[in-house]
């Protein structure tokens, strides 16, 4: 998922708060030395504790709005490198005086936008950049955010313009990282690897949030290429950076499950359960294991709970991965498809078209993977995990 990397930099990966937390049926270790969750310590943490002394000065003064979208960046911020949503309800907390406002302060109806991104709720969020596109057409967040959800959507053209508005206003890494992104995906593939090679090296000061979204976009790029070696390489750069990034986590994770190099996966995610994109990749890798580690079920079981959770309080945010924890874990390819088909209607990056060609294989239903079919012919993507499964379908 393309992401922000500007002043928010905001979430790549959203997750559904625990399942124990909702369910009236928690998971019950059978062991007490049994570790459940490895948290974080936060005791020494220097953005921990500028948050805490940002949320108290906004209790004492509720209605300041540069401290409001401090605290709001923050939160912002702290989802993303935890995988925890809560930061983004507390992000929302403190923007609530202005949340419904027709025209709030620019800087919150930014951060506005964001969070609505961040729900998916694509259509609001965009509403939002419009106005503040009006409003203040320099701040370069604005058209940032707004060639984020255009990729997600698989508005490549809107997408194009979103980011070379924003290679106008802010140039450099960022820009052209965005803007090597829409590339990738949208026939030059090959054009984008060597841009974003070319990017970096001459970007050697750019911060290290800014180094690892474009290596991982890299990455991304050369593993749609099938240049594995490459990729493999380019994600080791990302992570050799040391922050923690659940997006880039993801991602290598899925490299090395198409490498048939599950073990690897199982001890780079072992205490990163929190994240529920996270956590299907450690079931899936465990699956794969002989024998399975005895946590294999339980996390299958956690997995079931999170989602079955999600659909009780209305939240749908995450139903590629629920399509592929229904495929993969629990085989199950009719109900994986319909789940492939509704996410279809939501957004449209690769990941999406992957589990719902591999569900229309599985389900042996050709006709059902019309539209994603149509969409990769339409915009040249260049996909070799892609161009297996058309292949596969196009033989049925």
């Amino acid at each position: 998922m393309l992401r922000n990397t500007l002043a928010v930099y905001g979430a790549g990966i959203t997750v559904t708060l625990s399942a124990t937390m909702l369910e009236g049926e928690p998971y019950v270790p059978k062991d007490g030395s049994e570790v459940l969750e490895t948290i974080r310590s936060t005791a020494f943490d220097p953005v921990a504790h500028q948050m805490r002394e940002l949320r108290g000065r906004l209790t004492a003064e509720p209605d300041n709005v540069p401290l409001a979208c401090q605290f709001a960046r923050c939160c912002i911020e702290r989802s993303r490198t935890e995988a925890d949503p809560r930061f983004l309800g507390r992000a929302q907390a403190a923007l609530a005086p202005w949340w419904e406002a027709a025209q709030p302060p620019i800087d919150v109806l930014v951060l506005r936008a964001t969070l609505k991104q961040s729900q998916h709720d694509f259509t609001n969020a965009l509403a939002d950049l419009s106005l503040a596109a009006r409003i203040a057409p320099n701040n370069p967040q604005v058209w940032l955010t707004r060639a984020t959800i255009l990729t997600v959507l698989g508005d490549y053209s809107g997408a194009r313009q979103a980011c070379l508005t924003l290679a106008q206003l802010a140039p450099g890494l960022i820009a052209l990282t965005a803007i090597a992104n829409v590339t990738s995906l949208n026939g030059g593939a090959e054009r984008a690897c060597s841009l974003l090679q070319g990017t970096l090296g001459a970007n050697s000061s750019a911060s290290v949030d800014e180094k690892g979204w474009a290596l991982t976009a890299l990455a991304e790029s050369l593993v749609r290429l099938g240049r594995t070696s490459d990729a493999e390489a380019a994600f080791k750069s990302a992570l050799a950076l040391g922050q923690h990034d659940p997006y880039l986590l993801g991602a290598y994770s899925d490299l090395l499950l198409d490498e048939g190099r599950a073990a690897e996966v199982a001890d780079l995610l072992k205490n990163e359960t929190r994240a529920d994109a996270l956590l299907l990749r450690l079931a899936l890798a465990e699956s794969a294991l002989a024998p399975r580690p005895a946590s294999f079920e339980a996390h299958v079981s956690s997995l079931k709970a999170r989602f079955e959770a999600g659909h009780l309080r209305g939240d749908f945010v995450h139903q590629r991965e629920e399509a592929r924890f229904t495929l993969w874990l629990l085989h199950q390819p009719q109900s994986a498809l319909k789940l492939a088909q509704t996410n279809w209607q939501v957004q449209h990056e690769p990941a999406d078209m992957r589990i719902f060609l591999e569900s229309a294989v599985a389900a042996a239903d050709h006709s059902a993977a019309g539209p994603v079919l149509e969409f990769i012919q339409a915009n040249h993507l260049e996909d070799v995990e892609l161009a297996k499964l058309v292949e596969k379908l196009n033989h049925k």
